[in-house]
């Protein structure tokens, strides 16, 4: 009696597995049991589909071209992330890099470079990375009483492209940067000397001074700082009036380096060079 009573209970799953049995056997092969699950999606958009590359490509540089260079930064991210083998990834790799770079987030940017330089150093472009990291740096000076480390980081760079490739399109500017990034970082030497002066530490004041004068010899503040020296070592430091020995430090215009045909040559070139 018991075991009647439990046949009658199995009986229900006994005929639900028969019957996914039967079901299986009907299906015509391997190919339509793995349709059958592909077809069932656990919550996944089995219609999701992805732009290609060159439809991307073209995106971010429409973008990029009339300034919206968040959204070209997408574009051209998603290019790198799937698409990294592609022909357009190379490009996508540089214009992100520029893309940072107008947007003024200055240490992005120079990452961005830095890689490109380290994954492609034979590339056609790598001058111009080279002097746009260049630029980073010295995007990052803007008072001399501040840190001056993005100056002395662009002296470094641009002379780094400078002894790389003497004879780039970028030669000429980047000697200019160069020195900008030099008078630059004497004016700040002879700031911090004027504040040992105004405090009355006229022995700090004097270092200051002449190391500036070894240091930069060829910048214009010179002739400034040895006549303020001069004082000093004569026993005769400024009593007032000192704001105007204070330098007279304004940034230069850098619209050359944002020149979208400059950069628009250098991506093609870029591109060409990969293929």
């Amino acid at each position: 009696m018991r075991n009647l009573a439990s046949h009658r209970r199995l009986l229900p799953r006994a005929a639900l597995y028969a019957l996914l049995a039967a079901s299986c056997l009907s299906l015509s092969g391997c190919g339509t049991i793995k349709d059958m699950f592909s077809s069932l999606s656990f919550g996944a958009n089995k219609d999701e589909e992805f732009e290609p590359a060159d439809t991307l490509a073209a995106k971010g540089m429409n973008d990029y071209k009339v300034g919206n260079y968040s959204d070209a930064l997408k574009a051209f991210q998603e290019i790198i992330d799937r698409y990294p083998f592609s022909l357009q990834a190379l490009l996508a790799e540089l214009k992100a890099a520029d893309c940072q770079y107008y947007s003024e987030k200055f240490t992005e940017a120079k990452e961005l470079y830095k890689t490109f330089e380290e994954r492609h150093p034979t590339n056609e472009a790598i001058p111009y990375v080279m002097f746009q990291m260049g630029m980073c740096d010295l995007s990052r000076s803007s008072r001399i009483d501040r840190d001056p480390t993005g100056a002395r980081d662009a002296v470094q760079s641009f002379n780094r492209l400078l002894k790389a490739h003497p004879d780039s399109p970028y030669t000429k500017e980047a000697k200019a940067r160069m020195q900008e990034a030099k008078e630059f970082l004497a004016s700040h030497e002879y700031f911090v000397a004027v504040f040992y002066v105004r405090t009355k530490k006229y022995e700090e004041a004097k270092h200051r001074l002449k190391y500036l004068m070894a240091a930069q010899p060829d910048t214009a503040i010179i002739p400034k700082a040895k006549e303020l020296l001069a004082k000093l070592e004569a026993g005769q430091p400024p009593k007032w009036g000192i704001e105007k020995w204070l330098p007279n430090w304004k940034l230069p215009d850098w619209s050359w380096s944002k020149d979208k045909d400059t950069v628009e040559q250098t991506g093609r070139e870029a591109a060409r060079s990969a293929e």
